[in-house]
């Protein structure tokens, strides 16, 4: 059979542009069709648009900075509309940064929804159809919505509603407290918005080690942010312009009320409508089940990021495309990503950041694991910029000193948190760190310290 392309991609978001520029460079022809914005989720509604308000917040913050040093600020004209059209057009600069990157790799691009009728052919809003040897899926997702609690765009908002919001509520009530929860509760409460934070399970970042979760609970604490954990909710009600939200804790029960209503308790896979009964594939939950380099149960489809069971981060989706279309070009690759070497991050002040096993899990996995921390106020840097709130902690074998998993709680600990995940990918030890020489004064002289925590001779606590 003669095909129009090598690969036919669904969605240009991370995981879809991403695999489209490798798969070019591969020697594959390819396409790629895209119902809304280059981009797709992360670039438009996502990880771009919200860190930009991180930004922006924490700039806005930096004014009681300068009232310490003696300056005088009028807030009268502060717009938060301002701030909010700043991430739009961040967002925009970088979707039609996307939008380039498709073409100058001389990549068709598809305005569209597409939906697979075959297990080579994709129609294109009904009325065009595309024959391709391989298809990919990367449809991405969208915010989860739970039964009684559904999203009107004012009262209850989603994570994609607060982000298209040009006015500030004066109070807020968020339930969800993972990384999505936390990083809007920090946005807001930077913002001078009252913020109350709710939690079903037993502490606030319910999915990372309890350690590191209870650094950055301290740290909201110490801002005065309400926060329930353990906490059921029920249905939102609306009194009086305000939505009121009962709540059952183990202190008792409890009527929260604010402005507006954040719900932020996961996103939901896009694999409705794509046809995937045409070729029977089923889904379980809402996700494609893939094998090994994300092949479906059709051969020649193939699905990435936040359609199958993997964590749900950009990144995650950008090298698990690569991993498939490497594959589709007949090159040697790995079969799947390794779980314990995806990092994750939490943009907050101070920011949440690791990799790999906690020490209950990798005992689990059988090895002889132990942790060790280091203050980052151990740091000298730390203290000169203001910012010592947060620890690096290693968790490692005690045999070998094998690093098992890191996280670091700390101003930039997304970026520092590469360090320990290149010796760990690089399969060096803590003794390669703790003897390698540091730049003073650095934050990363924290990692250098926790190195040598694991082995009994920290200099600096």
């Amino acid at each position: 059979m003669t095909y129009d392309y090598d690969l036919l991609i669904i969605g240009a978001g991370p995981g879809g542009y991403v695999g489209a520029i490798r798969a070019k460079q591969l020697g594959l022809n390819v396409c790629v069709v895209e119902k809304d914005k280059a981009g797709g989720v992360c670039l438009n509604i996502g990880c771009i648009p919200s860190k930009s308000l991180v930004h922006q917040a924490e700039s806005f913050h930096s004014i009681g900075d300068l009232e310490r040093m003696g300056v005088k600020v009028d807030l009268s004209d502060f717009d938060y509309g301002k701030a909010q059209e700043e991430s739009r057009k961040t967002a925009d600069q970088l979707s039609k940064g996307v939008g380039f990157l498709l073409k100058k790799n001389k990549i068709d691009y598809l305005e569209g929804t597409a939906r697979i009728t075959g297990a080579h052919e994709v129609s294109i809003d009904g009325e065009r159809t595309i024959h391709a040897e391989h298809i990919m899926i990367a449809s991405g997702s969208r915010p989860r919505e739970l039964k009684g609690f559904e999203f009107d765009g004012t009262t209850v908002m989603s994570s994609n509603d607060i982000l298209m919001r040009t006015d500030l509520p004066k109070s807020m009530i968020v339930l969800g407290a993972g990384a999505i929860g936390c990083e809007f509760t920090h946005i807001m409460d930077r913002f001078g918005v009252e913020v109350t934070l709710v939690e079903m399970l037993d502490h606030i970042l319910p999915t990372e080690d309890e350690e590191a979760a209870k650094v950055l609970a301290r740290s909201f604490k110490k801002r005065k942010i309400a926060m329930y954990t353990s906490a059921k909710a029920s249905a939102p009600r609306k009194e009086k312009g305000k939505v009121v939200l009962d709540v059952e804790t183990k202190r008792g029960n409890k009527s929260l009320e604010a402005e507006t209503l954040l719900v932020t308790v996961g996103r939901a896979p896009n694999t409705e409508n794509l046809g995937l009964e045409n070729v029977g594939i089923s889904t379980e939950k809402g996700f494609i089940p893939v094998g090994d380099y994300y092949r479906t149960s059709v051969d020649s489809i193939f699905a990435v990021g936040d359609v199958v069971a993997t964590p749900q981060l950009a990144h995650v989706a950008s090298k698990e495309a690569e991993l498939a279309v490497e594959h589709m070009a007949g090159h040697k690759t790995e079969a799947r990503l390794d779980p314990t070497t995806i990092p994750a991050g939490v943009y907050t002040e101070p920011e949440v950041a690791g990799f790999g096993y906690t020490e209950e899990q990798a005992k689990e996995q059988g090895y002889e694991a132990a942790s060790k921390s280091f203050p980052i106020r151990g740091a000298g840097k730390s203290v000169a910029i203001e910012k010592t709130e947060g620890m690096v902690k290693i968790i490692y074998d005690t045999g070998n000193q094998e690093i098992l998993g890191a996280r670091i709680v700390a101003t930039q600990a997304t970026d520092l948190i590469h360090e320990l995940l290149l010796a760990r990918s690089s399969e060096l030890v803590t003794t390669d760190i703790s003897k390698m020489i540091h730049a003073h004064p650095t934050l990363s002289e924290a990692i250098m310290e926790a190195a040598r925590a694991t082995e009994g001779w920290m200099i600096h606590a």
